[in-house]
């Protein structure tokens, strides 16, 4: 008579497995890049060759000027919508940064001022590639 011989079923350890999986999500939650600024329009800025670079405040405004749009703090909106932002704002100090596309008309971002003017807004930045 023949012995017959026990084979036991070979299952594979997923515990290492399971440990990758969890060390790439790790890796991959950590080195994604996070949204910095809630930008709407896409600009080409211009370029400067000199000047001062301006820490960003907690509470910055952001008005974007492309040629056809505006958007105010990421967000498109008119002319008119936009004047009634800026006469929303109850702190006249508060920083604005103003991103204007180097191909839009001087009329829009003249425009812009007069509104800023009328709202007594002063702390007007122009933002620019180095």
């Amino acid at each position: 008579m023949k012995k017959r011989r026990s084979r036991e079923t070979a299952t594979p350890d997923i515990t290492p497995l399971i440990d990758v999986v969890f060390l790439l999500l790790i890796f991959f939650m950590v080195s994604t890049v996070f949204k910095k600024d809630e930008l709407a329009l896409i600009l080409d800025l211009p370029t400067v060759t000199e000047g001062q670079s301006e820490a960003q405040a907690k509470k910055n405004i952001n008005i974007e000027l492309s040629a056809k749009d505006v958007a105010f703090n990421g967000a498109k909106v008119s002319f008119k919508d936009l004047a009634s932002k800026l006469s929303a704002i109850t702190d006249k100090k508060t920083p604005i940064n103003m991103r204007v596309d180097k191909d839009v008309r001087y009329e829009r971002v003249v425009k812009v001022l007069d509104e800023l003017k009328k709202q007594k807004l002063g702390n007007l930045s122009l933002i620019t590639k180095k």
